[in-house]
């Protein structure tokens, strides 16, 4: 079940994956999908499933399919280092993919910029769009709502006792909107919001407010 919100007269659905969809501007905005960490991972011996990898390539064409985007903006660390075998896979993914691919770039990213440009992805430090900054850290401007990434926020639900429930979650504040790491095995970092801020968690089904 998708969450739907509105910001500065724009609507957007934030979905269980962690990803929003901007309705207006038919664009899919995903954030710190981390591709390679798996197999960096397993390179140095943690104990991370081989299916894992192919199930982050699932989960993304299932997002895509299911909004059916003109445009796709990866919001930073849309790879967590250098080149290894997901590579290949996410070419053979890109060759599916009809929308225009943008990427704005984020800390993790150091793969040329000639690799993604021979697939057709742009790549950006920044975007602007209408009232809209869409960045990979998070950022605080007057003239501009940000929309970034990086902190891979989380919360945790406290319940009776000392029962405790740590879900990610899409952080929102009168100028930002943080989405979620799409990426598994991405860590958290645990949110303490403010008055006025929204915290959407986000469940294996379902996007909850839950403050």
């Amino acid at each position: 079940m998708i969450e739907r919100i509105e910001i500065k007269g724009q609507n957007f659905s934030l979905h269980p994956s962690g990803v929003m969809f901007w309705e207006e501007k038919q664009m899919l905005l995903i954030s710190d999908v981390h591709l390679g960490k798996i197999s960096h991972f397993r390179k140095y011996g943690s104990a991370v499933p081989q299916n894992a990898i192919a199930q982050n390539f699932e989960r993304l064409s299932e997002v895509v399919d299911y909004f059916q985007p003109s445009r796709i903006c990866f919001l930073g660390d849309l790879f967590h280092s250098s080149l290894n075998l997901e590579w290949d896979l996410f070419e053979n993914w890109m060759q599916d993919i009809s929308a225009q691919v943008m990427l704005v770039i984020g800390n993790h990213d150091i793969i040329s910029e000639l690799k993604y440009e021979a697939l057709r992805i742009r790549i950006f430090p920044e975007l602007i769009i209408d009232d809209f900054l869409l960045t990979h850290h998070p950022e605080e401007r007057e003239e501009h709502y940000n929309i970034c990434g990086h902190l891979h926020p989380g919360y945790k639900l406290n319940g009776v006792g000392r029962q405790q429930l740590k879900l990610r979650c899409f952080y929102k504040s009168d100028v930002q909107m943080i989405l979620p790491a799409f990426g598994e095995f991405t860590g958290n970092y645990w949110i303490r919001p403010n008055v006025g801020d929204r915290v959407y968690a986000i469940t294996k089904k379902e996007v909850i407010l839950v403050y």
